[in-house]
Order: structure tokens, then C-alpha cells, then sequence
């Protein structure tokens, strides 16, 4: 029996018994109660609380940032990063095809990449997730294993190491305090969506667990766009002292997902449904076909942490092994192993008669990939086009120190100090003919080992001023860098690109607060990105090459705005709750010498999402939901095509609650309207037409959860 029909049926077994179970009143049953009393608290020092986290991100932060509680997202469908974080105000993320890997961007990181994400820091409770080369697998993530996440826009992120354009997004885990002792939750849907989790935490003496079991299988909306993955998460956290405690990390991930590619905005017209030919059929015979991207994870991680309330000093350590097999234009083998450590210390107390807050740290990360190419014979390993060894390797020393001035008042200063180097060993070379319709790069007959190396500076300052407690004005300039990633620098597997990494200087204003019915959260940010990695393509390499652009300009405004609409009207407890964000995207060349002010391609310019749930006050809710892309955008830099404005109606209704049984109904796309959330940049796409990924058409989905 697979995994995934094991756990379903030991889901729905569970769920029922629960159920239908009358449990007894006895000492056991007292003393869970005050289990889960305590668990409210949150007493870890490795995995702060909640309430604990939206204080402190309120008090240190001059910018960007804020949380997204976990229990918002379950109340509908909860099987991607898009479902999680698609109301983080600052975020634009988009799934290619229905699937967990997508466009994922902040201020214009990472724009153009649709896959195998980069531009933003992607941690687990403080720890990176990234890759050393700075890549991530949106599959290394869980969004049902979350307690709440943490995301920091920009420099805001630089109190975790992170100097990149884009920020960090921090899930803060489950632990044995903060989880239920049991819960079994199942999810069906269209496109034969099954989804199973299975989660456990507890707490005994001076140890507490949590444990979370997740299958699911999805055949997709598009041919050949099967999904299928296995997940383990588990840590377990250890009070040695009142002042010190340790938590373990464990991570296993098995993923499979079939590629149906891009098609042309006519193929997508016609048929949006249809996978493009070059990646499920061969195009010619002997051509590569039928490709896909499988791979299995392995992740240790050790957090310790002491604190004495003054003083926080905090060693993480992380190694991960990751088996990839990926056949698309080649077939490519890779074998990684990386590791690394973050130190970290903090410490309250005074400064020239105020109070003071002071963050320093260092971090290092070393990463080694045996990368092997095959030619791609109908998605099998035809004879191999190459062998190479890759090494990525980071270090960091950071600081932020935070005055408070007066009582209203503080202000911010930090740098970053980064080194990056990226190598390509060529182990051996080969000659030969390209199978029919296949690309496997330059002649490869002489060897193509290289190296790359950069430093960085990445300096910060802030103001935070405290109108109320509840309503806060910020100002912060800063300085980002971004090493290239090998995926990157090694396009077609032969040689390695003379990448420089991408800079920028931020500016950044805004607002967060809450005013009786309505909180909010408003940035404006102005980027000057000077030798951006934008995929623009080489005339003899590829079309989606990743180069070096001259000096671009990256601005926007991040908002969003959530009112609780019925909040003291003199009606019952009753509550209909608005939320809203939206985000206004104006990124573009800066008199560069070809293409002057032109704006770049692949994203759109404006990006709205809101619901509108009534919600009961014994946990019913039901409501509309909106997301809205009013504006076509350029698909290619030469602007010759675009992608449409869409509208997404949809519906969610359901009951949730603290312990028992919770149920949900989630309709999206209820037009069901032909579209492209996202699409691959070319330079020109009069030649490379196909570009379009389409987006899921009507769909229904519907789930259980059962918590004791």
C-alpha cells in the first residue's frame, strides 16, 4: 500500500473513532487538561509564542513586516505556500500549475523565476532552509506543520543574516506546547486531490515533541501534472535549565511532480488543459519527453538557545542531503550535501542613559552537489553529456542595535558583512552528437572548471516612532546583496557564467496599526538594483539564460487592510471581517543603453486578494473570495507578448474549532476562466512563443479535522 493511502485510511480511522469514542473522566483526563493549559503559555525558549513574537516584531522592526497566524489559512484549503501566504501584505506568489513550486517574490526578488526559488531568505524557526548556493525547494515546506509565520520584507530580515532584495520568510514550528495532543485532518478535491495529515504533541517533564505525518496525490488541473509527496516533521525540545533548552529538528521529504510545461497563449486558448508537447511527447523521436522533477530530502537540525531575559545566545546548526533526479532538457542527477551554523547573541540593557537593544551574529554554510547529465531519451538516462562537482560556500557577520531615543522614538543601525564564492569543477568531458531536438550547451570538449567569488557590504538605518501602542511610522534605507545561485551560473551544465551579484539600495516608508474595526499594514519602497539577475536570455546559450542587467529600478507599495465591519455596532457577537491585500509592482530599466526605461517583464503591475467571511461566534464562517490581476503585462522583454488581466470568484463556508471536529468547503474559480497567474520571460517571444502556464480552472474542495 502506498504512503498515501495508508495515511488516508488511517486518517478517516482515526477521525472516526474520535468521534463516535465518549472519553471517561479520569485522573489521565485531568491531566491532560492541564497539559493543554499550559501549552497556551508557550514556555519555549527556542520557539517564542505567538503573542510573544507580534510584540517583539512590533518593537524591533522600522519596516516591513508582521505574521501570519497558521489558523487563518486552515479554514480553507492548505496544501501550498500559495494557500499560506497569499494575504502576507508584501508577498506576490503564484503557482505554475497548481503545484507547490511557483513565483514566489517580494519587492521584485527572484522575479522571473517560476521554480526553485531564490531572492529570499526561506528559514524554519530561525534556521536557513536555502541551500548554501542560496536556492530553495518550496517542497522543504510544510505549511501545515506551522504555528504562525514570520515574513520580513527587505532589510527587515537582516536581524537574521539575510541582505537580499526580497527579505526572509520564517515558519515558526509547532512544538509540544503549542500543538494538540492528537489530530488527524483529510482533504479531497477536484483534479482527484486527496491530502492526509496525521500530527501529535505533547509534553512530559522537561521534553516536549511535536510529530507531523502529511501524504498527498493530486493528478492536476493539466496533463501530465501529477503531484505527489510524503512528509515527516518532527522536533523535540529539551529544557536542560530554566535557562537554556535545546530542540532537535528532523525532516524527510519525498516529492514526484510530472512538468506539463509552457504552452503558447493560442495552445492555452484552445486548450488549457493540454501539456506542451516538448515536455510530456517527445517532439521528434529520440527527443526529450515526459519530464518531471523528483526529489527526496533529508534535513537535521539543532537549535539551543540560553536566556536569561537580558541576554539571548542562540547556536543553530543544520545539515541536509538531498537526491535529486530531474529530467527535462537533460536528464540531471544531483547528489548535495550542505551544512552550516548560525551564532547569534542579544542583549538588553543601556546606552548612553537609554535603553538599548543590541543583535550580532555570524553564520556559515558549505555545500558540495555531484552533478551528472544524461541525454533525456523519453525521460529515461540515455548516455551522459556530463560530470561535475559543485561547491557553494557563504559567511556572514551581521549586527543590528536598536537606541530608544525618547519613548516614542527609536532608531536603528546594522550592516551585514558577506563573502560568497561558487565553483564548478569539471570531472570529465565528453564529445559527441546531440541526440534529435536536444540542447546539451557548448561543444563540450574542453574542461570547463571555474570559480567565482564576491564580498558584500550591506549597511542599515531606521526610525521607528510610536504614534499610540497600537499605531507605529517607520522609515529605514539599506543596502542588499545577492550572490548569483549555481542553477544560475551553470545554465546548460557546461562552464561557469561570470555572474557579479545583484546590489541595491532600498528606501522604505510606511505604517502599521490598528484604528477600533481596522488594522493595517502600508509600505512604499524605492530600489535602486544595480547588475540584476533577470533571466533575459544569451544568444548562445539559451532563451531564458540568466544575465547581468545594467542598473534597474524596483518600487512599489505593499498594503494591506482588514476591517471588522460589525466591531461595536450594537448587534450580538456576530462578525463579518474584511480582508484585503494588495500590492502595486513599477519595476523597470534605468536609462539603460538598449532598452531605456522599458519595464521589466513577467509580473503584474497589480495584485488584489480579499475575503469576506461572516463568522459566528460558536466558529461557523462563510464568505466570498477575490483574486483580482486588472492589468495585462509584458511576457517578454521585447514586448510582443502579454499576459491577460483575470478575475478568480470563489467560496469558502466552514466551522473550526479548538478541539473536536472542524470541516471546510473551498469553491475556487467559480467562472472558471482561462488564465496565466505567471509565465516564463524570454527575451523575445516571437521565437520562443510558448510562454503561458496556465492556472487551475473550477475547482472544489472540501476537508476534516479532527483535534483531541
Amino acid at each position: 500500500m502506498k504512503p498515501f493511502s495508508f495515511l488516508f485510511l488511517f486518517s478517516l480511522t482515526s477521525a472516526a473513532l474520535a468521534q463516535t469514542a465518549t472519553p471517561k473522566k479520569t485522573p489521565t483526563t485531568d491531566l491532560n487538561e492541564v497539559v493543554i493549559t499550559a501549552k497556551k503559555d508557550s514556555p519555549s525558549l527556542t520557539v517564542p509564542s505567538l503573542e510573544l513574537r507580534k510584540e517583539q516584531i512590533a518593537a524591533s522592526t522600522p519596516g516591513g513586516a508582521g505574521l501570519v497566524d497558521a489558523e487563518f489559512y486552515k479554514r480553507g484549503r492548505a496544501s501550498t505556500l500559495k494557500d499560506a501566504l497569499d494575504f502576507a501584505p508584501g508577498v506576490l506568489i503564484q503557482s505554475r500549475f497548481g503545484a507547490e513550486e511557483s513565483r514566489l517574490s517580494i519587492r521584485g526578488s527572484g522575479l522571473q523565476r517560476t521554480f526553485h526559488g531564490r531572492g529570499l531568505w526561506l528559514m524554519q524557526d530561525g534556521m536557513p532552509l536555502n541551500l548554501a548556493d542560496g536556492g530553495f525547494d518550496m517542497q522543504a515546506i510544510e505549511p501545515l506543520t506551522a504555528n504562525y509565520i514570520e515574513v520580513f520584507r527587505g532589510a527587515n530580515a537582516l536581524q537574521y543574516g539575510s541582505a537580499t532584495l526580497g527579505g526572509a520568510i520564517n515558519f515558526i514550528s509547532n512544538t509540544g506546547y503549542t500543538a494538540p495532543a492528537y489530530q488527524a485532518r483529510v482533504e479531497i478535491g477536484s483534479f482527484n486531490t486527496q491530502r492526509a495529515q496525521i500530527s501529535s504533541g505533547f509534553v512530559s517533564g522537561k521534553t516536549d515533541m511535536y510529530v507531523s505525518i502529511t501524504a498527498s496525490h493530486s493528478d492536476g488541473f493539466r496533463d501530465w501534472s501529477k503531484q505527489e509527496s510524503f512528509r515527516v516533521f518532527a522536533n523535540i525540545g529539551t529544557k536542560i535549565s530554566p535557562n537554556l533548552e535545546n530542540r532537535l529538528y528532523i525532516t524527510y521529504v519525498d516529492s514526484n511532480s510530472q512538468l506539463p510545461g509552457n504552452l503558447t497563449k493560442a495552445q492555452m486558448q484552445n486548450n488549457p488543459q493540454q501539456a506542451a508537447p516538448g515536455s510530456f511527447l517527445p517532439t521528434v523521436a529520440g527527443g526529450a519527453g515526459y519530464q518531471q522533477r523528483n526529489y527526496r530530502l533529508f534535513r537535521l537540525a539543532d537549535k539551543l538557545t540560553y536566556s536569561d531575559g537580558d541576554n539571548t545566545l542562540t547556536l543553530s546548526t543544520f545539515w541536509s542531503w538531498k537526491d535529486l533526479n530531474h529530467p527535462i532538457f537533460q536528464v540531471i542527477d544531483q547528489l548535495s550535501n550542505d551544512l552550516g551554523f548560525d551564532l547569534r547573541y542579544e542583549h538588553k540593557g543601556r546606552l548612553l542613559g537609554h535603553e538599548n537593544t543590541l543583535t550580532v551574529g555570524t553564520g556559515f554554510m558549505y555545500g558540495g552537489t555531484n552533478d551528472n547529465r544524461f541525454f533525456n531519451i523519453n525521460g529515461a538516462r540515455g548516455a551522459q553529456v556530463g560530470a561535475y562537482r559543485q561547491q557553494s560556500t557563504n559567511f556572514n557577520f551581521y549586527f543590528q542595535d536598536k537606541l530608544q531615543l525618547t519613548d516614542k522614538l527609536s532608531a536603528f543601525a546594522g550592516a551585514q558583512v558577506a563573502y560568497a564564492s561558487r565553483e564548478l569543477d569539471e570531472l570529465q568531458t565528453f564529445a559527441g552528437v546531440n541526440p534529435p531536438g536536444q540542447f546539451t550547451g557548448l561543444p563540450n570538449l574542453v574542461n570547463n572548471s571555474d570559480r567565482i567569488e564576491a564580498w558584500g557590504f550591506s549597511p542599515k538605518l531606521g526610525l521607528l516612532y510610536e504614534v499610540d501602542p497600537k499605531t507605529q511610522i517607520y522609515f529605514n534605507a539599506s543596502r542588499s546583496f545577492e550572490p548569483p545561485t549555481l542553477g544560475e551560473a551553470t545554465p546548460a551544465g557546461n562552464g561557469l557564467l561570470a555572474l557579479k551579484p545583484q546590489t541595491a539600495t532600498t528606501l522604505e516608508i510606511g505604517t502599521r496599526g490598528q484604528r477600533g474595526r481596522v488594522n493595517w499594514d502600508f509600505s512604499y519602497y524605492y530600489a535602486w538594483v544595480e547588475r540584476e539577475l533577470l533571466a533575459l536570455g544569451s544568444p548562445v546559450l539559451t532563451p531564458t539564460t540568466t544575465v547581468n542587467a545594467g542598473s534597474t529600478i524596483h518600487q512599489g507599495v505593499e498594503f494591506a487592510l482588514n476591517v471588522d465591519v460589525l466591531r461595536n455596532l450594537a448587534v450580538s457577537s456576530d462578525r463579518l471581517v474584511l480582508n484585503q491585500n494588495l500590492l502595486w509592482n513599477h519595476f523597470s530599466f534605468n536609462k539603460d543603453a538598449a532598452y531605456g526605461s522599458r519595464l521589466l517583464p513577467g509580473y503584474s503591475p497589480v495584485y488584489y486578494r480579499a475575503q469576506l467571511l461572516y463568522e459566528h461566534p460558536c466558529g461557523f464562517y462563510a464568505g466570498p473570495t477575490l483574486e483580482w490581476s486588472p492589468f495585462r503585462y509584458a511576457a517578454d522583454l521585447a514586448r510582443t507578448t502579454f499576459a491577460d488581466p483575470y478575475a478568480l470568484l470563489g467560496l469558502k463556508f466552514g466551522y473550526r474549532t479548538k478541539k473536536g471536529l472542524s470541516f471546510y468547503v473551498e469553491a475556487r474559480n467559480l467562472t472558471d476562466e482561462t488564465y496565466s497567474p505567471t509565465v516564463n520571460v524570454v527575451t523575445n517571444a516571437t521565437t520562443s512563443p510558448a510562454v503561458f502556464l496556465p492556472g487551475d480552472g473550477r475547482s472544489v474542495y472540501g476537508g476534516i479535522e479532527w483535534k483531541w
